[in-house]
């Protein structure tokens, strides 16, 4: 009995998890209540409270459950000791994390509400470093897969990995915030591979 207590609890915070999605997504963070994400759940206020001390705990659940499974995908990719050449590695990481924006809406609905539906003042001012540890630990991870690039000798001369790696976590963040937007206004998504081959292959050895 105490087993499915703790199994239904978690359903019904996986649950909540989920509206906050949804109402997050629809209505922006700062416009929406927990209220709401209750009433878009189907329980109480107080169901809500009971897992959540706030909209603030509730939003870094979200954010955990949306990152976890693309760290899932992407780090075995960037670190792999299998792949020879290590920039191969960045490459297909990169690659990697666009395909899961296409193929999980749940992963895009999760980075659209980061990147365009939140303010990071009042309440959530506290959350923003915890938000940003994603994509510090991104960009600790392709240095590494750089640095070992260089070992191997596949880097290009004279390239220091810490600055290729601010250059690739540069160019992710802005062609991931050009695809949410869609600021110039038409589907680029099919450029999207050609784009980091490109930009991977400025990065090797002539």
């Amino acid at each position: 009995m105490v087993r499915k207590t703790k199994e239904e609890a978690e359903a019904t915070r996986q649950q909540i998890i989920d509206a906050a999605r949804l109402v997050f997504h629809e209505n922006g963070v700062s416009r929406s209540s927990l209220e709401k994400v209750a009433h878009a759940a189907g329980v109480t206020r107080g169901a809500v409270y009971w897992h959540f001390a706030d909209k603030a705990e509730l939003f870094m659940a979200l954010r955990a459950s949306g990152s976890a499974p693309l760290a899932a995908r992407i780090d075995p990719l960037l670190l792999s000791e299998e792949v020879a050449d290590p920039l191969d590695a960045i490459e297909q990481a990169l690659q990697e994390f666009f395909k899961v924006l296409d193929e999980n809406p749940e992963v895009r609905q999760l980075f659209e509400i980061m990147a365009l539906r939140c303010e990071y003042v009042g309440e959530f001012a506290r959350v923003h470093e915890e938000v940003n540890k994603p994509a510090a630990e991104f960009y600790r991870k392709v240095e590494i897969a750089y640095r070992r690039a260089a070992d191997k000798g596949t880097l290009r001369a004279g390239l220091d990995p810490r600055h290729a790696a601010l250059d690739t976590f540069s160019f992710t963040g802005g062609l991931f915030h050009q695809l949410l937007g869609n600021c110039h206004g038409e589907n680029i998504r099919p450029l999207v591979p050609d784009m980091i081959k490109a930009h991977v292959a400025l990065r090797r050895k002539g």
